[in-house]
């Protein structure tokens, strides 16, 4: 673990699957700001270890799409797709504890068997290869069948007690409140996937020790996904940084900005005309 900043450190994480829109640019600005409010340093993080999605042109953009913002950062820039064996080595310390277990359930299979819905929505898994016996564990592993590895949540909660993390807002300056994680509502998240040795929840946790991260900017839509974060610092030996959920950029029906649904880029807006000072006032900047 490094040592501890002087001051505090906060970073914008965007995954290079896409251009940015409005709702990356109001995060960005939101962190730039948090940083300067705490008399800190916000750095700049590429998570690209989506390796189908991600693309080195999305990467450049990124950066090109901030300095066009008037942001800038600390080099070098943290790169997850450098960082997989630091992933592997964390995922394998939960392996040795007996926490993850190997999956071999495909989407279809998990999607018939779903006990209900995990906060984003998602099938909720119903702990089907848990209980697979361990003979036949280890018979498909050796035959190459495709496998992630879970969190056994159940075990992973008995080793931690209740977990608490501490949150700031609406400022990053205002004073810590305590709250209660439930990642319990998560089920037995897969913490290594078929064909990478991590996942989002592991390598954001991972990172953020790594870097000494103090504060955590993100999106109200992370905010459930913070207690599994939480669970994760603690089983590793991990220090918790202080949270702090800003709102969502909507589009004209009320729903989130997103890559997946096209919505209009800052490259776009910039074609047709617009200028950084425009964007920082559409977004309340």
């Amino acid at each position: 673990m490094p040592e501890k900043s002087a001051k505090p450190l906060l970073r914008f994480a965007p995954s290079p699957n896409g251009r940015l829109h409005l709702g990356h640019a109001y995060s960005a600005l939101y962190t730039w700001q948090a940083a300067r409010l705490l008399g800190g340093t916000a750095l700049l993080r590429i998570e690209d270890i989506d390796p189908q999605r991600s693309k080195p042109e999305f990467t450049a953009a990124i950066e090109e799409d901030l300095h066009w913002l008037g942001l800038d950062w600390p080099e070098p820039v943290m790169v997850q797709s450098e960082r997989l064996d630091d992933y592997a080595a964390a995922g394998n310390r939960l392996r040795d504890r007996g926490l993850l277990y190997p999956c071999f359930c495909s989407r279809a299979e998990l999607m018939a068997t779903a006990t209900g819905t995990d906060p984003d929505g998602a099938p909720l898994y119903p702990g089907t290869c848990r209980h697979m016996d361990r003979g036949e564990q280890i018979e498909r592993l050796e035959r190459g069948d495709p496998v992630q590895f879970r969190l056994d949540i159940e075990m992973a909660l008995d080793r931690t007690g209740m977990l608490t993390f501490s949150v700031v807002g609406p400022l990053v300056t205002d004073r810590p409140q305590l709250r209660y994680a439930r990642p319990e509502r998560w089920g037995d998240v897969v913490l290594q996937r078929k064909g990478m040795p991590t996942s989002y929840h592991l390598s954001v946790v991972v990172d953020d020790a790594a870097q000494g991260i103090s504060h955590v900017t993100r999106g109200r839509d992370m905010e459930a996904a913070t207690d599994i974060h939480v669970l994760l610092q603690m089983l590793l030996g991990l220090g918790s940084p202080i949270y702090n959920f800003h709102r969502l950029i909507l589009d004209d029906t009320g729903k989130k900005l997103s890559k997946s649904r096209s919505s209009e880029t800052l490259a776009d807006l910039r074609a047709k005309g617009w200028t950084p000072e425009d964007v920082r006032r559409a977004v309340g900047f």
